[in-house]
């Protein structure tokens, strides 16, 4: 694979200076068409050690418009990096659309490095590779342009420049380190490549002995792939001409769902729910203690109707928790930054550090729910979410994260009776608002999506419990409950 970069070939100074300028103007107007165009454009940076990858994003700094670029460089992690889920320190930086992200080091840096120092075996190798073209995937379908530009020089080349950082008193360890491992580095990364080189993020291998050439062949790979992206981008919105419909009509009223075998007659005594809740706020109080102790996050995630208890609930569960251990999250319309970013974005932005608690009022399920029934967002989106929740909740529990998700759910009768009432005593008024009566007139088009909301996200490492809420008191209880379970199992607590 890699014999193609070790041909020697150059550019002069000269023809370099002469071009430089029509370049640079090219790739200013394709800047200013992607960003016209609302699209996130990615370009990883990669390659062998000591192969110009820093000069050659100090060229793209001066050649696009600093305004619209962010470099990241991804070093050795940070604590705070390595607290939390490996994708993190990638997500919060992604770029928002219109803006362009130079990755110098990025999501394939760590896998290649463990694998080639013989840290990491092949199953964690290619489980890794496998993550890499599912994230890749995730971006392009919200729209990102992923350029990958992998920079290859030859043994000899590269153990000149060891030796000339030497000469020069400017050695690297880095450097040192990688040209030992040389033959090992270049077959694991090869490796990494073919995995990940799909049509959607193909690779560019760019010979990199001479430096004008390899910026001026960045430059060529740029230009052609910004500008076809573009093309394809104008022909595709004239194509499009059918306008988004919401699923409301696709099944009958009667339509038999997972909702409907809940029994919401439970009742319980006065007396026993405040004995019962006082016994488990003391028990969550003492488990998420010893999970902080332990350094294992909690986060619990509330969905459910209007007026379903959710609010209620989370109130009770809060009591059982020192405060400064708990943060309670309201998920509302995204802001005008969240809307410039894939919709997981401020879901990854918002995870906890070790041995604390996260709770959603409402989450990253409005993707497969309101999105969905409101027509807010094209099928092929919201089809489309389910796997990617999927994937984003397995590398929360990969990570050790103790995650529970609750559906409250309430009869069509017991939520009039509570709106009604919502509406006649005065504090409690604030609660109900013209969309909650909007949203209960699609009580169909809800059901079938929380029906299939659980069919499909409801997976062995991240479970939905559906909690029958037409009495409050016995609904609380079964989700404090069910959280000291959940940390109990995790800390292999007693009970």
């Amino acid at each position: 694979m890699f014999e193609t970069a070790e041909l020697g070939r150059e550019v002069s100074k000269a023809d370099f200076e002469a071009q430089e300028p029509q370049l640079r103007s090219q790739m200013l107007s394709l800047q200013r068409r992607l960003r016209d165009m609302n699209v996130p454009v990615l370009i990883v940076i990669s390659g062998v050690e000591g192969a110009g990858k820093g000069g050659v994003v100090n060229r793209l700094n001066t050649w696009f418009d600093s305004r619209g670029v962010r470099t990241n460089a991804f070093w050795e992690l940070s604590d705070e990096e390595r607290e939390r889920p490996r994708y993190w320190r990638f997500w919060r930086v992604l770029p928002a659309r219109g803006s362009i992200g130079l990755m110098l080091g990025s999501w394939y840096t760590e896998p290649i490095v463990e694998h080639a120092f013989e840290r990491s075996g092949v199953d964690k190798f290619e489980h890794e590779l496998q993550h890499i073209v599912e994230f890749e995937q995730l971006l392009i379908d919200d729209g990102a342009l992923i350029i990958k530009l992998w920079f290859h020089i030859s043994k000899a080349e590269q153990d000149r420049r060891v030796e000339q950082d030497i000469e020069d008193h400017i050695a690297s360890p880095q450097l040192s380190s990688f040209a030992k491992q040389y033959e090992r580095f270049t077959c694991v990364s090869e490796r990494a490549i073919r995995h990940t080189d799909l049509a959607i993020a193909p690779w560019h291998i760019i010979e990199a002995t001479d430096r004008h050439y390899q910026h001026f062949t960045v430059a060529q790979i740029l230009i052609d792939t910004m500008t076809r992206h573009c093309e394809r981008l104008e022909h595709t919105q004239k194509r499009k001409t059918s306008k988004r419909k919401s699923e409301n009509s696709e099944i009958g009223a009667h339509h038999k769902n997972i909702l409907n075998t809940l029994d919401l007659s439970g009742q319980i005594d006065r007396d026993d729910y405040e004995r019962e809740l006082t016994e488990l706020q003391n028990r969550l109080r003492r488990l998420t203690w010893q999970a902080k102790k332990e350094k294992r996050d909690t986060v619990l995630v509330f969905e459910g109707w209007d007026a379903g208890g959710k609010g209620g609930t989370i109130r009770r569960l809060v009591a059982g928790i020192d405060a400064r251990l708990v943060r309670v999250i309201s998920i509302s319309a995204p802001s005008d930054e969240e809307k410039a970013h894939h919709y997981l974005w401020r879901f990854w932005r918002q995870l906890p550090r070790p041995g604390s608690v996260t709770i959603y009022d409402r989450s990253w399920y409005g993707r497969v729910l309101v999105e969905r029934v409101q027509g807010l967002t094209p099928r092929v989106d919201w089809e489309r979410g389910y796997q990617e929740i999927n994937d984003f909740e397995e590398q929360l529990t990969d990570h050790g994260i103790v995650l529970k998700k609750f559906w409250l759910h309430i009869s069509p009768e017991e939520q009039l009776s509570r709106f009604e009432k919502r509406e006649e005593v005065d504090w409690k008024k604030y609660k109900i608002t013209d969309e909650d009566w909007r949203n209960r007139e699609q009580w169909e088009g809800y059901e079938r999506a929380v029906h299939e909301m659980v069919a499909r996200t409801s997976t062995a490492k991240a479970p939905w419990t559906l909690v029958p809420a037409n009495n409050k008191k016995s609904a609380r209880l079964m989700v404090i409950r069910t959280v000291c379970e959940a940390l109990e199992e995790a800390l292999q607590a007693p009970p």
